[in-house]
């Protein structure tokens, strides 16, 4: 049963609903039209489509993330379905409201670009195979079970509060964030642990190894910024640290260790 909690209207008539579904009730179907996104607020909702008459899991959302928005853009039937795995607040967003939303937070427009990015590579890499191309040797797409695999350097991002080791990878790059399972992207280092306040955006930061030098880059739609010893980079403009400096995520404070 689903539950309004409360409504907000502009003067524009765009509206937004706070929803509530118990958990195994049904947001919507694969197949049935829509005219609507959801951003959770509350709880876990699982994102589903049917294959060979089963039912598939295709991703496990919890608070931040969104999903819904392919028939907000396109006015099509949902591509999959979307079910409460436990009690959930959502909240529901129109068509005319979608713009505002956009303009106000730019990180979600960013990740509905990744979201729709790597769809394209998926759909490109799998259309290669279906021909029998020899550039379907396409370099596999990041999971989780490959980010867990991933290599170390002996440099280390320490939380100041906590004392909780973040390890840099062992190549020339390693990524900054959180867990993003409407894109699927896993960064490098997930600051989950240390971010009580959900400050970090899901691909905040980019560290580069460079000679022996390392740098600090905030990606393209970062919200809460990143600073090093107290001072704001500017987004896109690599800025060097070093062993003992400060690094800061967002809320997240950390000191880098060389070695």
């Amino acid at each position: 049963m689903v539950k309004p909690v409360f409504k907000t209207t502009s003067k524009s008539e765009s509206k937004s609903f706070s929803v509530q579904y118990a958990a195994e009730d049904l947001v919507f179907e694969e197949g049935g039209l829509g005219t609507e996104m959801y951003i959770v607020q509350q709880g876990k909702v699982a994102i589903l489509k049917e294959f060979k008459g089963r039912e598939q899991q295709l991703a496990l959302l919890g608070q931040g993330d969104f999903f819904g928005e392919m028939s907000v853009l396109e006015d099509l039937p949902r591509t999959a379905s979307a079910r409460a795995v436990t009690d959930c607040r959502l909240l529901e967003i129109n068509s005319s409201t979608f713009d505002q939303m956009l303009r106000k937070n730019p990180e979600i427009a960013v990740r509905m670009m990744r979201k729709l990015s790597r769809r394209l590579r998926e759909t490109d890499m799998r259309l290669r195979e279906a021909l029998g191309s020899e550039e379907s040797q396409a370099p596999e797409m990041p999971t989780a079970d490959s980010q867990a695999k991933r290599q170390t350097g002996p440099e280390k991002l320490i939380h100041d509060l906590s004392n909780i080791e973040f390890s840099l990878s062992a190549g020339e790059e390693t990524s900054v964030g959180r867990r993003d399972p409407v894109t699927g992207i896993n960064p490098d280092i997930d600051l989950t642990p240390a971010d009580s306040q959900r400050s970090i955006s899901r691909r905040h930061s980019k560290i580069f190894r460079r000679d022996g030098k390392f740098y600090v880059r905030e990606e393209i739609g970062t919200m809460n910024g990143t600073f090093v010893n107290g001072e704001r980079i500017e987004t896109g403009l690599p800025v060097e640290f070093k062993d003992g400096d400060e690094v800061r995520f967002g809320l997240v404070k950390t000191i880098f260790h060389a070695s």
